[in-house]
């Protein structure tokens, strides 16, 4: 199994512990890469934060001609959790904002940490399994 292949981890709430939304991305030219995704989202939701914001990205729309998971099945999936859903191409920068605008517009409005400082977000990466506090 190769290292991006990997299912949930015992580790993974720390990283998206206080997070307000996720992003959960699959190949569409793999159909076990939305099956994954789907073991992500069972985690996500059993263990993760009781608002986020759920976003599922099906990469690599610029392979469309190979295609092995139907834009009808994410939609229908997505639709069933509550989550956004987006076919984006990484390598040609296809759909990308469009993703992160439609998270920005269902993420409610920040709080104050106790410290006041508003502008402190968590960016957490799963795949390198670090994460650090930018402000």
């Amino acid at each position: 199994m190769a290292p991006c292949d990997v299912g949930p981890v015992a580790l993974a709430p720390m990283y998206y512990r206080g997070s307000a939304a996720a992003v959960i991305v699959y190949d569409i030219t793999k159909q076990d890469s939305f099956h994954t995704l789907k073991k992500w989202v069972k985690e996500l939701k059993e263990h993760g934060p009781e608002r986020i914001v759920v976003a599922i990205a099906g990469n690599k729309c610029d392979l469309s001609d190979i295609r092995e998971v139907p834009l009808k099945d994410a939609k229908e999936y997505a639709e069933s959790i509550g989550a956004i859903v987006v076919e984006t191409s990484a390598k040609n920068a296809i759909n990308i904002e469009e993703l992160f605008q439609g998270i920005s517009r269902q993420i409610p409005p920040l709080e104050p940490h106790k410290n006041g400082n508003i502008d402190c977000i968590k960016v957490a990466n799963l795949s390198s399994q670090g994460g650090r506090r930018c402000c």
